[in-house]
């Protein structure tokens, strides 16, 4: 039997003043199933998540976590835990001593402190750092304290905001490691981040927000071949950032510069290995000496473009 959802958003609806910053979302969110919230900034999701917390009470539809309403319930807001994308412990105070004092303010009974602090050690995997200070431990373990802190009074639903921010490859592989755990043993967790690489490795759902609206929701790799097909990425890295001709050579290929990179050019292609050697043959005749050009499946980078570019929506 499915178990009942855990969160439930029905025709959420969110202004601050004339401008209307969430639009009628309808989100669910299960036991043990992990979810990333998508969307650029200004999407609704900081507005989305306070909603969830009880912090703002819709102005139409309405929010329940465990069939209650987080707004005017304290029992509801007791199920859910928030780690916020800036670090929320006490940064003179050891890891141990920051759950401790989680719990008290969560009201947990003093006799279960101890076993409750523990046993979120061991989530996180920060056993060894529970007498090390805050302000003592790397980026990495000061995100899975946090974590700790928002799981020591055993919410069914986890909040977090951008986990990776500022962590290296192995501190995130880490937390990656941690999420998963949690998600095993039957909580469900709704991260927003801007990190989809993680997002892809770690969710079994995501939904993309875009001015307010969840326009777009499924598994990710479904999502993908839904909006790809047999297409294939086709990356053309440069040795250097093109002149004007060399822009119009690449554009006449059908090529676009990839975000944030002014050296790399990219493309779809349903036939992209075999076009990419014909695609380097054509721009070395133009003068164009690639780097490199490699072939890749297509990534949630490439479906958040055209949800962003408002070219796919459910």
């Amino acid at each position: 039997m499915t178990a009942s959802p855990i969160l439930t958003v029905r025709g959420a609806v969110h202004a601050y003043g004339d401008r209307t910053v969430l639009q009628g979302v309808d989100l669910t969110l299960s036991p043990g199933e992990i979810y990333a919230l998508l969307g650029p900034n200004g999407a609704g999701k900081t507005t989305l998540i306070k909603t969830i917390c009880g912090r703002f009470r819709p102005d139409g539809g309405e929010v329940r976590l465990n069939g209650r309403d987080p707004f005017r319930e304290n029992a509801a807001r007791s199920s859910l835990g928030l780690a916020p994308q800036e670090i929320a412990l006490y940064a003179h105070l050891t890891v141990a001593e920051n759950l401790e004092t989680f719990a008290s303010l969560a009201r947990m009974p003093r006799r279960a402190i101890p076993a409750a602090v523990q046993r979120a050690l061991e989530l996180t995997r920060t056993v060894d750092r529970a007498h090390v200070p805050i302000r003592h431990l790397s980026g990495g373990y000061q995100r899975r304290a946090n974590i700790a802190a928002a799981i020591v009074h055993e919410p069914a639903l986890l909040i977090l905001d951008e986990p990776t921010v500022g962590v290296d490859i192995d501190a995130r592989e880490a937390l990656d490691t941690v999420i998963r755990g949690l998600r095993d043993i039957g909580v469900a967790v709704l991260l927003t981040t801007h990190d989809l690489d993680q997002a892809r490795a770690l969710a079994d759902r995501v939904g993309f927000l875009r001015e307010g609206r969840l326009v777009l929701e499924g598994e990710p790799q479904a999502l993908i071949t839904e909006a790809f097909g047999a297409r294939m990425e086709v990356l053309v890295e440069l040795l250097g950032e093109p002149d004007a001709a060399c822009e119009a050579v690449l554009l006449a290929e059908g090529l676009a510069k990839a975000a944030r990179r002014a050296n790399l050019w990219v493309r779809l292609d349903l036939d992209g290995y075999a076009s990419a050697g014909r695609l380097d043959k054509r721009l070395r005749k133009a003068g164009l000496i690639p780097r490199e050009i490699r072939v890749r499946e297509p990534s949630l980078h490439n479906l958040f473009s055209l949800v962003s570019d408002r070219k796919q929506a459910a």
